[in-house]
């Protein structure tokens, strides 16, 4: 499906990064995994996740990956990054920026007063800064060729996000304004005939998320013992879906500048959660989590 496409997942060390990677892989891409969480040196997250693992998953799926440690706020190293990008594959045609790292600096319900003023500026820097740094640099490589497409992924949709307070001013900031800079993008990327978008996945099953719930993959149903709408959670490979399915999408141009979810990409496109289903977590929060409806997700998923 994707075959001599060559596509830089920034942000592939675990969650949502790494399921887009394995996807892009899994359809034929070459895929450059980067990240801070190396197997010499853990990022500020302090997990055991690493670009070198996901890039042997890759790898083990019979995909083609190169893991390259970078700092997406260092000007040089993504420089350099996207130099051995062109130096060594001649192209780029798929750029996901999925940068993020600010769970452990967020309070959550906390007003900006009383929030750390330090670990909120931090969280924009990780979240909007690091974007717009590895799009300065790697979008000369990307526009050479009609076609190339560039996710920024976030959390929530446009209409989600414009009607919720997303837990405090920095995460909101955060995941609000990566949705605007897909629509600038895409503003400045249509004479070039290339595409970008904003995706947001459902309510992820991401290692930490399984961590938090005490639950791994193979059991996470027993998670909705302590939060029942936990049932409408999707797996990493979803998201990965949705990316593969737009980059191989001829007519990708027709979703330009908009907010896209998994959910309903899958209904689009067709695809599949790991388990056979199409988890739609955004209709589900507005119909049934939001108004305080017992969980359900019969007809949701």
């Amino acid at each position: 499906m994707l075959k001599g496409k060559v596509a830089l997942v920034a942000g592939a060390t675990r969650g949502a990064g790494r399921g887009i990677a394995r996807e892009l892989g899994a359809a034929g891409a070459i895929v450059y995994c980067t990240g801070r969480s190396t197997t010499n040196q853990p990022s500020e997250m302090n997990r055991p996740e690493t670009i070198e693992e996901t890039a042997a998953l890759i790898e083990q799926e019979g995909g083609r990956a190169i893991a390259v440690p970078t700092d997406h706020l260092d000007h040089a190293k993504v420089k350099a990054l996207v130099e051995r990008i062109e130096r060594e594959q001649g192209r780029l045609d798929v750029l996901v920026n999925d940068i993020w790292g600010g769970d452990k600096l967020s309070q959550w319900n906390v007003p900006v007063w009383e929030h750390s003023l330090e670990n909120g500026l931090r969280i924009l820097r990780l979240a909007i800064e690091s974007h717009i740094v590895t799009s300065h640099f790697a979008l000369s490589l990307l526009i050479k060729n009609p076609g190339g497409l560039v996710v920024e992924v976030t959390d929530g949709t446009a209409d989600y996000n414009d009607e919720h307070y997303r837990l405090n001013l920095f995460y909101d900031l955060a995941k609000t304004s990566v949705i605007r800079m897909a629509w600038s993008l895409g503003h400045e990327l249509k004479p070039h005939h290339c595409t970008a978008v904003a995706l947001s996945p459902g309510w992820l099953r991401s290692e930490q998320m399984l961590d938090n719930y005490g639950v791994t993959e193979e059991n996470w149903r027993d998670a909705t013992k302590k939060q029942p709408h936990f049932i409408i959670t999707e797996t990493p490979r979803y998201v990965g879906r949705a990316v593969a399915h737009l980059a191989a999408d001829p007519e990708v141009a027709r979703w330009n500048g908009q907010s896209l979810s998994s959910g309903q990409l899958a209904k689009v496109y067709g695809f599949t959660d790991v388990d056979g289903s199409q988890p739609d977590a955004w209709r589900y929060l507005v119909e049934v989590q939001d108004p305080g409806k017992p969980a359900d997700a019969t007809g949701y998923r």
